[in-house]
């Protein structure tokens, strides 16, 4: 156990150029005949300043290029070359601030991009004159489509749909980069569980989540943390993080690192001081059993509704607790922790979550229990299992 945590944090924090080579092929001939023109994120003062450059997901997806003001020409087969990567010319005043930015004609741009042209941006818009009358289809992605249909002349046909399908299989790289994540957020929640006591602040677990994120290497957060404690457990998208959590209470953790691009995303919810009372243990115990039948229900062809109703009549015949159920049962994961993907047929290779809840406002009770789950051929396998859920293992390991 020990040996394979050590590989997990000693894992690449991208998958190599050949991974990324291969997504392209396979959308190519998802898109025969068909070219696409695609725009990283810009990136600008203000949002470098305050979070840091974070990439447009479908174009890092495509290339695992990690800079700003980037774009992606892809051509048919038996054009040549088949793909150019563009990079913005070299700006000396904002590479004082920002630090240097790779350029068309540096050293070396094969082997750091993975594409075998690297033309200046500026030169998109000629590149593509040249092959607009030999190409009679062109794609964007919808957010894109009027840079798109500018550059074209035209308008674009959606790309979007080809990437949701490609993205929402998750390859073996891939999976690799969630299991990292899932393993540093896992040990972050049990930080936090070693940390937690009455009468300490929210944002002060939301602290130790954090930082133990960025102590293994991760990038950022997932999202930011919600740790809501008594009554504001049952505001799903808590935030605020600032009350003083008060003795006998329960505390909903909803947090995940992001690593290599890469999301987590894992809830469990816990009492402070160490002990589930008589009616926190009955309502923790409804959200549990209905979390495994969910699980125990996930296969190809089922759908994220279907797993929704299963959860929500194993509560309904526990006291009617399935109208305090208040949102589905979970959605996909990747390089977003919303990533894209159907609701509808699940298939193998998908990572979803599952994520039962219920949430007393009466009470001040909001309880939820969320694992991510890989689709297989034959059902769904658990990722996050290292992260105690039952009862018992969460009590003994608040007590040490």
């Amino acid at each position: 156990m020990l040996l394979f945590r050590m590989l997990l944090l000693m894992a690449p924090v991208v998958a190599p150029q050949d991974e990324f080579r291969e997504r392209r092929d396979r959308l190519r001939k998802a898109i025969p005949n068909a070219a696409a023109v695609l725009y990283g994120a810009a990136g600008s003062d203000y949002s470098d300043l305050r979070s840091g450059f974070v990439q447009e997901p479908n174009f890092f997806y495509l290339t695992g290029w990690n800079e700003p003001g980037a774009a992606l020409l892809m051509l048919p087969e038996g054009f040549e070359p088949r793909e150019i990567l563009f990079l913005p010319t070299r700006d000396e005043r904002k590479e004082r601030y920002d630090g240097r930015r790779a350029a068309a004609g540096d050293d070396g741009l094969a082997r750091r991009t993975g594409f075998a042209t690297v033309l200046p941006v500026d030169k998109l818009e000629a590149e593509v004159e040249s092959r607009r009358e030999r190409i009679g289809q062109w794609r964007g992605l919808k957010a894109q489509t009027a840079r798109v249909a500018k550059l074209i002349g035209g308008e674009p046909g959606e790309l979007g749909p080809d990437l949701v399908a490609l993205r929402a299989r998750k390859s073996a790289r891939e999976l690799g980069l969630i299991e990292r994540s899932i393993h540093v957020t896992t040990e972050a929640h049990l930080a936090a569980w070693r940390r937690a006591r009455p009468g300490l602040h929210e944002f002060q677990l939301a602290a130790t989540l954090t930082g133990n994120f960025l102590e293994q290497g991760c990038g950022r957060n997932a999202y930011p943390p919600i740790v809501g404690s008594g009554p504001n457990g049952v505001t799903l998208h808590y935030q605020a993080n600032g009350r003083r959590i008060g003795d006998g209470e329960l505390v909903l953790v909803d947090a995940g690192a992001e690593c290599g691009y890469y999301a987590a995303d894992l809830t469990r919810t816990f009492p402070v001081n160490g002990k589930f009372t008589v009616r926190q243990r009955q309502l923790y115990q409804a959200v549990l059993g209905a979390q495994k039948a969910a699980i125990g229900a996930v296969k190809p062809g089922v759908s994220m509704q279907d797993l929704t109703r299963i959860a929500r009549e194993y509560l309904d015949a526990r006291g009617g607790l399935g109208k305090y159920f208040t949102h589905g049962i979970g959605h996909h994961v990747g390089l977003q922790v919303h990533d894209p993907g159907p609701l509808v047929d699940l298939e193998p290779g998908m990572v979803i979550t599952i994520e039962p809840g219920v949430y007393l406002p009466e009470e001040g009770v909001g309880i939820r229990i969320e694992d991510m789950v890989l689709v297989t051929e034959t059902g769904g396998r658990v990722l996050s299992g290292a992260l105690p859920k039952e009862i018992g293992e969460i009590e003994r390991r608040l007590a040490k």
